[in-house]
């Protein structure tokens, strides 16, 4: 269950700092590490480490501190974050990558 529920907090806070308006002020547009944050792959990845850094403070899952671990996450925040992206948009359900050309 713990692992569940870090890839839905993940998820979510991916969500947030990409698409998230409350960011725009801060979010760069046009400079070099654009792109960075916008991209739910790039950002989840840093997030599953966060994350994974703040481990020892949340009783919502418990992984071993090693670096290994710290890696593991990032890479499955990162996925699991630019899959369930693609999947969902803002009215649900994204049908139009089902569509048959």
């Amino acid at each position: 269950m713990g692992l569940l529920y870090f890839i839905l907090i993940a998820y979510g806070l991916t969500q947030i700092l990409v698409y998230g308006s409350i960011f725009d002020r801060v979010r760069p547009d046009k400079k070099a590490y654009a792109g960075f944050f916008h991209c739910p792959m790039c950002v989840g990845f840093w997030i599953g480490v966060f994350l994974f850094g703040i481990n020892p403070h949340t009783e919502l899952f418990t992984f071993e501190l090693n670096i290994v671990n710290a890696f593991l996450l990032g890479c499955l925040s990162s996925g699991t974050s630019y899959a369930l992206s693609v999947l969902f948009g803002d009215e649900g359900l994204r049908y139009e990558i089902f569509k048959r050309k």
